[in-house]
């Protein structure tokens, strides 16, 4: 490897751990930065894995958006190949999508699609992008069904690789900044919005037009069909206006106090009644969802990369959140500070729940920059996670684990640059970082 990219950031050690052991907490992470000369930044990517392969698709190669609607997720910065890599081996192929038929193509340069790698299958909905034929920004109407095996291989040995995706019209899956999931034999597609025109933080009635719906919904559908166009069957939906809506969040597999599957929705933008976060949690059972009582989530409120981990000897559910962007931090001293211009953050916070009771902190040592929002937390080992891609820490033993790696997202210069007028301000980051994880 060659070390050819310039940081945006100082980065304290390049062959090393860059966090330190910390001590009185569950468990360390460790971050070590990997730098493949191909690679290129990328955010808000969509991601399937097979065996030692990782497929990356849609996102940007520019870092946070800018403010001005002229300049505001401009399509020569969409990600408009497939990648593949092989971080072990140092290897990176791409094919351009350019060629495929013009709703594919599209939708396959959107950001913040929902995604769930299901078996051998990836499922892309909606995202958000400009499309060429409608002349404008839109959030894609369409479900894709990728097989990733094969188009794996095609990719790789510069073969045809249509055959190897499926596309179906539907309304009901045009939704961006939402997250895509799976309970028992039903996908869930949840919160969001629907965003078409140009992105004005002014609004619609000032400048450029758009038009801004959120779902307020848990979608529930499962896709039939083996072979062709995918078929969207069982659909139903809960509508909830106060709890659900939110974009933009982190949803994780959870554990609930009966070791029961459930997902979990931590934060997410924006209230109702402000531009500020919400600092509540919300659990989805196949049958129910609540907000978790009591509960103030400080350290973590857009998405950011995540690992859910569960200790099943104690019983207790780990949700780790890798830097990201937040309406507190902690300072110098150690008092939390309050910036409702929800700055970036290099905090590694946890939210812990064991029984009925949920707990916040932060781990001793931060993140080695402003980075992990809009990135992703992409598991190593199959062995190590459940199915649900939930961390099993009772099978770690007390050795230093690599357990996965966190790939691109944006690396800022500083907490607050939206309202800035540097010529770079962030950026989206070409860093692969391998995760370590250790028991105390």
């Amino acid at each position: 490897m060659k070390l050819v990219l310039a940081f945006l950031i100082a980065i304290p050690v390049l062959s090393g751990p860059v966090t330190k052991a910390q001590t009185g907490q569950p468990f360390s992470i460790t971050l070590e930065p990997v730098i493949i000369n191909e690679m290129g930044g990328i955010q808000s990517y969509a991601w399937a894995r097979k065996d030692d392969k990782i497929l990356l698709v849609g996102g940007r190669t520019d870092g946070l958006h800018k403010k001005q609607p002229f300049a505001a997720f401009r399509p020569q910065y969409n990600n408009a190949d497939l990648i593949v890599i092989d971080i072990e081996r140092d290897k990176i192929w791409r094919r351009p999508v350019e060629h495929l038929p013009a709703p594919i193509a599209e939708q396959l340069q959107s950001t913040n699609m929902g995604f769930y790698q299901d078996a051998d299958q990836l499922l892309l909905t909606g995202g958000y992008g400009y499309s060429p034929t409608q002349k404008d920004h839109i959030t894609f109407p369409y479900l894709v069904r990728m097989k990733i095996p094969g188009l794996i291989n095609a990719i790789i040995n510069n073969k045809e690789i249509l055959a190897f995706i499926d596309q179906v019209r539907d309304e009901r899956m045009a939704v961006t900044g939402g997250r895509l999931n799976k309970l028992a034999d039903r996908l869930y597609l949840v919160g969001g919005q629907r965003f078409d025109g140009r992105y004005n933080p002014h609004g619609p009635d000032h400048g450029p037009g758009f038009s801004q719906e959120y779902t307020n919904q848990i979608r529930k559908f499962i896709v039939a069909g083996k072979e062709g166009q995918p078929v969207i069957e069982n659909f139903s939906a809960i509508t909830d206006t106060q709890l659900l809506h939110r974009r933009d969040y982190n949803l994780l597999n959870q554990y609930d106090a009966g070791e029961k599957e459930m997902l979990t929705i931590y934060s997410g933008v924006f209230q109702t009644t402000k531009n500020i976060p919400y600092t509540t949690i919300v659990d989805i059972k196949e049958n129910k969802h609540n907000e978790v009582a009591g509960f103030t989530q400080l350290f973590c409120h857009y998405h950011t990369a995540s690992i859910a981990a569960y200790n099943k000897a104690t019983k207790t559910m780990y949700s780790i959140f890798l830097g990201g962007i937040a309406q507190n931090y902690k300072d110098s001293t150690g008092e939390i500070i309050t910036d409702d211009n929800v700055p970036f953050v290099n905090s590694i916070s946890v939210v812990e729940r064991k029984e009925n009771q949920v707990r916040e902190y932060i781990l001793t040592d931060p993140m080695p920059g402003y980075f992990g929002a809009a990135a992703e937390f992409i598991p190593l080992n199959e062995e190590l996670f459940s199915s649900n891609s939930i961390l099993n820490i009772d099978k770690l033993g007390t050795k230093k684990t690599l357990i996965g790696y966190m790939i691109g997202g944006i690396d800022s210069r500083a907490p607050n640059v939206f309202w800035r007028n540097d010529a770079e301000p962030s950026r989206a980051s070409p860093v692969i970082w391998k995760v370590y994880f250790t028991v105390r």
